[in-house]
Parts: C-alpha cells; structure tokens; sequence
C-alpha cells in the first residue's frame, strides 16, 4: 500500500522542481548565475507570464494520472489505449489544432474531449511542449497508431518520456514495464524509454521504503535485463559517482550531460537527490545547470517527495506553485482509484 502522503509529495515536488527549473531552462551556467547570483537561482522566477508557472511536464504528469485512473476503471486488458488517449487529450490543451477531431483521431467520437481535467482552462497553455512528443502525438491523430516496441515511430531519446512517468508507481511490480509502454507512445529510442522504465520502478521501491542507494542499484539491477541498457546504466553509474564527490553545475554539465536526453535527465536528477542534504538544497542543484533545468527539477521532485513527503517541500514553494489544487485533486483521485474502494466517477473520469 502506498503512503497517501508520499505519494502526493511525488508529484508536488515535481510540479515543484519543474516550475523552479521552467525560468532556467535554456540558459547556460553563466548566464543563470549573471541574472541570480553566484549560487545561481534560489526560488520561484517569472517565466510565462507567472510565478511558479508549471510546464508541460506537470501538464502530461497530470494527463498520466487521468490516463491510469480512466485505464484501471475500465476492462484492465489494455491500459495503453487509455493512456494514449489521455495525451491526444493533452495535445488538444496546446492549440496546435483548435479542433478536437484533428486531436482527438479515433478517440474523437463526441465534439469535445471528455473528463473533469481537460475542463481545468489552466491547463490550456502551451509551455514548450516536446517536438518529438507532439510530432507522435499528431502522428497518431492522423493514423490511429501507436508507438510500440515493434512500431517505432521515431529514434528519439529525449526526455519527454521519463519526466511524465512517476506515477507509473501506482502499478507496483509492473511499473516499469508499463512506463516504458507509456514512453513508447512517443519515444523509439532505448534510452528515451528505458529512462521511463527506471525512474517508475525507482520510485515504486521508494514508496516500499528501501533506502535511496539500495533503490537506485536495484533499478540498475532492473535494467540488465533489458535490451539496449547500456547507455542508460552507465549514466547511473556516472550520476552515483559524481554524487559522491559532489556536483557542481561544471561537473554535471561535463559528466552527465544537459539533461535533454532521457538518460541524462535522470543522471542528473538522482546525482541531485543524493547529493542534496534536502529537498530544497537537492532541488536547487537539479535546476542550476546548463540544460534542461525544468525536466531535472521535476524529476528529482519525484524522486525525493516520493521519500518524504509534502512535509519536505518548502512552504512558499507550495503556496506560489500553479494549479497546486488542480494537482492536488487528481493525485488524490488517483489514491483513490487504485485504493480498495474505488469510487463511482461517472462523468469525472468516463470509461476510455
């Protein structure tokens, strides 16, 4: 059983370290440092004309949640047609295409998508969302096909599938696999969805109280068993030892790369969280980088508020945070979902 708590920390930590990254993302080391100081930033900055905006990796955390709880609702034979069906929902929130059929694809049977998120309007702003993942996403809008191990719709390793991925834990022991399922809706790359894969089962073993490191090595251990994991184990390898001596942003920059890369984010986000002597401290190194700070700060977020809870997130981190209630909502809807007595959700979360 997960803690209800930890499981909520999970997820606002990594709105959290997404929105204290979103203001960075881009910026060399020098530059951050020229426009905060020589610690570089130390809290929320104004970034898409707010403080504390969110980015579209809470947004596709949030269409997870909705995509596992409308999937657990229904036949349980195949969570992946819900979970791709919540994302074309995200797609329609970025106004690429105004109309939902051209969204929507085969899933576009009523004029308007379904569901209590998508009527959260918050939701309705682009925040430099993925090249690869909207291109997958339009791709099967047109075509009505999924990406899959044996339909690879493309070789990108970006990391647009591991920074979606943490609530994937609610599966428990199939955590990882699913998350990779989840990833190769939009990513053909092994480190693009591997990455995925790790961070899920990572934070299943967390939410089952085993210590960070022995976490990290048994997520090594899950790798070796899978095709293609070399790139992403020996970034872990890179991240375990670079935490050890102590990141500075050079160091991550030089050992673990900018974080566009599914491997690389989660390198730099579990060299964040080991080195961090808490979340505050550990979010901070995540984001002050040069590379993709939001994706970093998202994921240590998950990692480190799947140990500890809300109670480690600053109090003014959480007060300014965007469509906290929104987040906060459907992590406890998911709670409830995948808890022993589900409620009746009718028209909240339909049947996919």
């Amino acid at each position: 059983m997960i803690d209800n708590d930890r499981f909520l920390g999970c997820i606002l930590a990594g709105a959290v370290g997404d929105a204290l990254g979103a203001p960075v993302e881009f910026y060399p080391i020098e530059t951050i440092r020229e426009r905060f100081g020589p610690t570089g930033t130390t809290g929320y900055a104004e970034e898409y004309d707010g403080i504390g905006t969110i980015t579209d990796d809470t947004q596709m955390t949030l269409f997870t949640l909705e995509g596992l709880i409308r999937g657990h609702r229904g036949s349980h034979d195949d969570l992946f047609g819900p979970m791709q069906h919540a994302y074309q929902r995200w797609l329609h929130t970025q106004g690429l295409e105004p109309v939902w059929a051209n969204n929507g694809g085969v899933f576009a049977t009523k004029p308007e998508p379904d569901g209590w998120l998508i009527t959260n309007r918050g939701l309705f702003s682009p925040r430099s969302p993925g090249v690869t993942v909207t291109r997958a996403l339009r791709s099967f809008a047109r075509e009505g096909r999924r990406g899959s191990f044996d339909n690879r719709l493309n070789n990108s390793k970006g990391c647009g599938g591991v920074m979606r991925a943490a609530p994937c834990a609610l599966l428990g022991e199939d955590a990882f696999a699913f998350a990779v399922g989840t990833a190769l809706l939009t990513h053909g790359h092994p480190s693009g969805f591997l990455s995925a894969g790790a961070l899920a089962h990572l934070v299943h073993l967390l939410f089952q109280d085993t210590p960070l490191p022995e976490a990290i090595a048994a997520t090594r251990a899950k790798l070796l068993g899978w095709d293609d994991h070399e790139e992403q184990v020996a970034a872990l390898d890179a991240a375990v030892e670079l935490a050890a001596q102590g990141p500075t942003p050079e160091s991550i920059a030089e050992r673990l790369g900018g974080g566009w890369t599914g491997e690389q984010a989660l390198a730099i986000a579990v060299c964040a969280a080991l080195a961090g002597e808490d979340l505050r401290q550990a979010l901070l190194i995540a984001v002050n980088h040069s590379g993709d700070s939001d994706s970093t700060g998202a994921i240590c977020g998950n990692i480190l508020g799947a140990i500890q809870g809300t109670r480690a997130i600053p109090d003014e981190w959480l007060a300014g945070l965007e469509l906290r209630d929104v987040i906060e909502q459907i992590t406890r809807d998911a709670l409830a979902e995948f808890g022993d007595s589900p409620p009746e959700w009718g028209d909240r979360y339909p049947f996919w």
